[in-house]
């Protein structure tokens, strides 16, 4: 990638940080990026464009970043400790003023909506890679929807992070309530064979009966 592209994205990034979703333009982006707001069109096409690649581009970088301390994770517990500290670290660093801002954008303009979604998909695929990891051989993995949970861990980290700007104490509290799930999945976990089988049998008619 050219410097002057690479410098595109960055801005992009910046100009949303500092102007909102609604406020973002060529010339924002290119006085961002100390170049003429003429190569976003030269390079990108058009501002929608650039918005799109600079937020797949951010997320793909961010999920390298933390995928080792994400395939760390030994349990749901540790793997909620390694949210805890992405929450924390990527609110610092204004990424999650960006996917708020990008968010927001897709709400409003469907043309921004499949390029959000598809960075997205990036943290739900590699959350799921380690769900996968983590219930094998639990009673959950034959009957939780994988991929389902991947995006409702993924949803519930997003959430989170834009819900602790207006009520960190509330942020707190839900995540809290999450680790309260992963130990009670542990301690299913734990139960003796004769008793795990019982859970089985339980959950396996409950199933049949949805």
């Amino acid at each position: 990638m050219s410097d002057t592209k690479q410098r595109l994205l960055d801005g992009a990034i910046a100009a949303i940080r500092e102007h909102g979703i609604a406020g973002v333009s060529a010339r924002t982006i290119g006085a961002a990026a100390g170049v003429n707001q003429a190569l976003v069109f030269y390079h990108f096409g058009t501002v929608d464009d650039l918005l799109s690649a600079a937020c797949r581009a951010s997320t793909a970088e961010r999920v390298e970043h933390w995928s080792t301390r994400l395939a760390s994770a030994g349990s749901l517990r540790e793997l909620l400790a390694v949210g805890r500290a992405l929450h924390e670290e990527e609110r610092q660093l204004g990424n999650v003023t960006f996917l708020a801002q990008m968010l927001a954008g897709a709400q409003a303009d469907q043309r921004m909506a499949a390029p959000t979604a598809g960075a997205l998909q990036l943290w739900v695929d590699e959350i799921e890679a380690v769900l996968r990891r983590l219930l094998a051989g639990s009673p959950f993995a034959e009957v939780a929807d994988v991929p389902g949970l991947a995006r409702a861990v993924s949803a519930a980290f997003i959430g989170l992070e834009l819900y602790d700007g207006v009520d960190p104490e509330g942020a707190d509290q839900a995540m809290a309530a999450l680790d309260q799930l992963a130990l009670l999945i542990e301690i299913v976990d734990d139960l003796g064979p004769i008793a795990r089988r019982a859970l089985q049998a339980k959950v396996n008619r409950a199933t049949r009966r949805d």
